[in-house]
């Protein structure tokens, strides 16, 4: 698993992406080129997902190898990052052409943001955010 840099000064689309507490921050590409996210092919780095859910975002708006993307993802797990890039790479290519790609992005969900976060423990519970706490019966 060695890192992957490529030094580039090519034009590209900047967007944000978030899911849960991840942040992927999304600079795409015009042209043939290999998926980076953190310095990792995508299929390595999103290891047990199959390749067609994370490149969604392109079947949707048929431009399956015209664009290739740099990601750079933080916080929160995996299925959290994996959120985070797709809406981002949504973001990235709605902001490319509006017109073309926004409507299908719209309606398959990727472009609203996931608004689920997890829910804060509260005081006076049973370390958790809903369990009570257990009764004695004496």
């Amino acid at each position: 698993m060695e890192k992957q840099t490529k030094k580039t000064k090519k034009e590209y689309v900047r967007a944000l992406g978030r899911r849960k507490r991840s942040v992927a921050r999304v600079r795409l590409f015009t042209g043939k080129g290999q998926t980076i996210v953190n310095d990792l092919p995508i299929g390595e780095y999103f290891k047990d997902v199959p390749s067609a859910h994370f490149f969604r975002p392109f079947d949707l708006t048929d431009t399956t190898g015209k664009y290739y993307a740099t990601v750079k993802v933080e916080g929160g797990g995996k299925a959290g990052q994996l959120g985070a890039f797709l809406h981002g790479l949504s973001r990235a290519l709605a902001e490319v052409n509006t017109e073309k790609f926004r409507k299908p992005l719209k309606s398959a969900g990727l472009l609203t943001r996931d608004p689920r976060e997890k829910e804060r423990r509260k005081p006076g519970l049973a370390q958790s955010a809903r369990a009570k706490k257990q009764s004695p019966k004496r």
